[in-house]
């Protein structure tokens, strides 16, 4: 099942103004600072259920959509 929709919905209440489909450097651009990761990880543990590790929070996990789906991916096989 493609969670990608689910996401883009988190994402999108995050920060309305960014499209979160297209960009593939969310943080490498500053389109996403430290509150809006923290507010995603928040999310990701609500609606996934994952718990992401300190070491986990680094720009590339959190650059694109298709790289935030990978760091759930990863969370839920560590579990």
């Amino acid at each position: 099942m493609d969670e990608t929709p689910r996401l883009l919905d988190i994402l999108k209440d995050i920060n309305e103004d960014i499209d979160f489909a297209s960009q593939t450097a969310l943080v490498d651009d500053g389109l996403l600072d430290s509150f809006d990761i923290t507010s995603i990880i928040a999310a990701l543990d609500q609606e996934f259920g994952v718990r992401i590790k300190t070491a986990d929070i680094e720009p590339d996990n959190f650059n694109s959509v298709q790289a935030i789906m990978g760091l759930v991916a990863r969370c839920r096989e560590q579990q």
